[in-house]
Formats: structure tokens, sequence, C-alpha cells
């Protein structure tokens, strides 16, 4: 039996079984959840040894519970591991919701619900294909599941409890259902995904705020002092000015351009829907380039002074900035905050002292589309999908599995279903059934032809 009909055959189960694990309030954010954390994680190990695993447990770390599940075939076949995480975003705000976000439903042909795609319906995915893998006998490699509880609050506890479960983790490939494809018409498999070191900056001058008449034009403004700063960290063309920044970048190569050059973009169309009439960045690059193989830096937040009613004419005693910097495969998150921090500090003006904080950071990673694993996962989808997949690049950051991949050894390979209309981290979040079908479908292929 191919995985189509046998998804035909048990689709009213896996919605059910789907559905107990949707209703359970996993959000990993809110310690009134911590209870059913634990909940969600034994639900997955029971359908994990349903599905016909060897062993699965509810793993502690420092934070939430890890599942962890194995099944054996041949010492010597190829071991895949399964990423994927259980806890989800705050449903709120409640009254936008069109459903109620843990009770799931079905309906206008999508599965309806916080988590149902983010990342439940994707993680369920990967249970079902190995239980049909078991169940009509095609297993061909060892697979372990790594099912997480904190990847919503940046996983602070997954590298240290995976360094010290390396052996038990170890894996040729980890397989991915994170992420999303460009569109039903334009599958796409995402190449990597950017990494990210998130930096704030205080300029403090003097010892307390003062009046900007009996002060002003005598004394350096921390305000004025750091927007001037934070000009200087891009130039004109748009190239970040951080002496040794670009060091690491790997440049990709004509062919490789091309190639991620096939997603289909609608400039008028993505000016329109941000309410912009014009795009910026990196001399040389296009839109979609700038926020998928480049590097980037943005001010998130900044903030100093009197910002109330009225007015209050002083000059601030501090101004505060947040700093994030988007990383591209070969960059260094620590070495990029060392290089911010000695940099920002080197342009600060007489007058003002320089406060730096590394508040977190993680790498990128990577799939070249050479590797047999990206081959595999194209040819799967795109016989599934009836169109070669198109390669595409996340701007966005996943920083555990950089530290997976840092720390295992392994190359991850992301077959994401999910659809810009899903709306995850939003009310009304919901998946598609035709995604949630073909999803099972184009894994089961991957296996086939890994």
């Amino acid at each position: 039996m191919e995985m189509k009909q046998y998804i035909e055959k048990n689709e009213k189960r896996f919605l059910d079984e789907l559905f107990q694990e949707l209703r359970i309030p996993s959000v990993s954010s809110n310690p009134a959840h911590k209870q059913d954390m634990y909940r969600c994680a034994e639900k997955i190990v029971e359908l994990l040894k349903a599905a016909g695993v060897d062993t699965a447990e509810v793993c502690e770390t420092a934070g939430h519970p890890v599942v962890f599940a194995e099944k054996k075939f041949d010492p010597k076949a190829q071991t895949i591991l399964v990423y994927g995480h259980y806890d989800v975003q705050p449903e709120e705000p409640l009254e936008l919701w069109k459903t109620k976000p843990y009770e799931p439903v079905v309906k206008d042909g999508a599965i309806w619900g916080r988590g149902a795609n983010d990342d439940k319906g994707q993680h369920f995915m990967h249970i079902k294909v190995f239980e049909y893998l078991i169940r009509e006998k095609k297993l061909r490699h060892n697979i372990k599941f790594m099912i997480e509880g904190e990847e919503e609050i940046g996983s602070p506890s997954l590298a240290a409890w995976m360094k010290a479960n390396k052996k038990k983790l170890a894996c040729d490939l980890i397989l991915i259902s994170d992420t999303t494809m460009i569109s039903e018409k334009v599958p796409s498999i995402n190449t990597g995904m950017r990494g990210m070191q998130y930096m704030e900056v205080c300029v403090t001058g003097p010892n307390k705020d003062v009046h900007s008449g009996h002060y002003g034009g005598a004394i350096v403004n921390p305000i004025n002092a750091l927007c001037k700063m934070i000009d200087t960290l891009i130039d004109k063309d748009g190239h970040i000015t951080i002496p040794g920044f670009y060091d690491d970048v790997i440049e990709l190569t004509r062919a490789e351009r091309k190639m991620l050059g096939r997603a289909p973009f609608d400039m008028e169309e993505y000016k329109k829907s941000l309410g912009i009439d014009g795009v910026a960045g990196e001399k040389g690059y296009t839109t979609l380039e700038r926020t998928g193989i480049r590097p980037c830096l943005d001010v998130n937040g900044i903030w100093g002074g009197y910002t109330g009613e009225g007015s209050k004419t002083i000059i601030p005693s501090t101004a505060h900035a947040k700093i994030s910097m988007r990383l591209v495969p070969n960059q260094s998150a620590d070495k990029i905050a060392k290089l911010f921090t000695k940099y920002f500090l080197s342009i600060a003006p007489k007058g003002v002292k320089v406060t730096v904080k590394n508040i977190h950071g993680g790498g990128c990673f990577g799939l070249p589309m050479s590797s047999p694993a990206f081959k595999a996962a194209s040819r799967a989808i795109g016989e599934v999908y009836g169109i070669e997949p198109v390669p595409s690049r996340g701007g966005g950051s996943i920083t555990v599995i950089a530290d997976a991949q840092k720390i295992l050894k392994a190359a991850p390979v992301l077959m994401g279903f999910g659809l810009e209309r899903d709306l995850i981290h939003s009310p009304n979040e919901s998946y598609l059934l035709s995604q949630f079908r073909k999803g099972m479908e184009s894994i089961a292929l991957f296996y086939k032809y890994l």
C-alpha cells in the first residue's frame, strides 16, 4: 500500500489522535502550563509507542522536557533524527479567534487550532509516516525522534541536553518540518535559515536628566550621539561597516543564485502588501537575496528621554537601543558579537559612556543543493506536487537547529509544508488538509529516495 492509500484509510484516526495533542495548551512561556507541557510530552510518547518505536521516553532538561524515541533497523543503515517541538505560542488575543484555540475543528478544508501547523501538525506527520513504514514493512533506516518543548522561547535548555546525550542522538541527518512553502502551486524546499546575534546598547551622558536650555549646545546629548552611531553602522550602499563583519560570509555561486532566483516574486505586490513605495538593502542583490542569503543589521527598538504627552525640555541622561544582526552560513554569532562590541565602543564620541550587552545569539545552517538529501527531498516533493520544488532561503532563524548541526555533526533537511495563510503565532492558526496529506506523502517518498 502506498502512503496516499494509507492516509485515505486512516485519516479519521489520524485527526482524532492529532486533536488529542492539539487540545493540550502546551504554552512554554507561561509557568501556569507547566503540567500541560508534561501532559503533551507524555501524549507524544504514547503516539510514538503505538506507531512502533523500540523505546520512547520523556527526558528531563533544565527547562521543559524533551521526548526521545528510537527505532533500530540496521546498524549499517543511515540514521535519521526527526526534530520537532510540541510547545505553542500563547493564544491571546482570544477575542480575535473564530474558533476556540484548544478545541480543534476541521472546516473549509483546514485544521483549525493553536499548534495545528506550528509545530504539532507538522511533527505529527512524521509520526504517521513512521507508523506507515513499520506497518507496511518499508522501513529502511534507523529512525530517532527528538521533540522538544521550548522552541517558542528560544530552546534555552536543548543545546545542553544535546551535548549531554550526543551518543543517544547520533545520526546522519536531521529531518525537520517546521517551516513554510512559497505556495501550494509553487512548492519549495528551504535550504537554510539565517542565524542571529541580538545586542542592547546604552549611551550615558550627564549623570541625570538636565535642562535643555541651560545645557543644550554645551554637552553631548545621548540620544543624538546614539542616532549618529547607529547611522554609521550601514553605508549608502546598504553595506554593514563593522570591520571584519563579512570576512566569513560564503558567497553563493552564480548557478546557486540562479536556482534560488526561480522563486516567484512580484515587487509591486510586495510593496503594496507593506504599504511602502520603495525598497532598500545591500547593493548588488535582489530583495529575496537580501532576506535570504545576505546578512543584515536592524534596530529593533530605541528609547530615551521624555516620550509622554506634551513637552518636557530635557537632555536625557541615557539613551538605549536593541540591535539585531541576521547572519548567514559560516558566520559565528559569538565572533559577530565581539566585532560589534569593539566597533560600537570605538565610534563613541567624547562626552558619553557606552555599554554593550550581548542578549543572545545563534548560528545559521544550510544544506547544499548538491547533497543527496536535498536531491531526495526535491524528488519526493516534485513527485507529489507534480512540479519541481524551488529552493529557497529562510530569512528568519531557528538557532537551535544550528546548535544541533554543530553538536551532532549532522546536516539538517527542512521539509516544511506550512503556508503563509496558516497564521502561525496569530489568532486563527490553521493547517490545510491538502498540505497535511501531501506532507505525509512527500516524507514517505523522501525515505524511499534517500
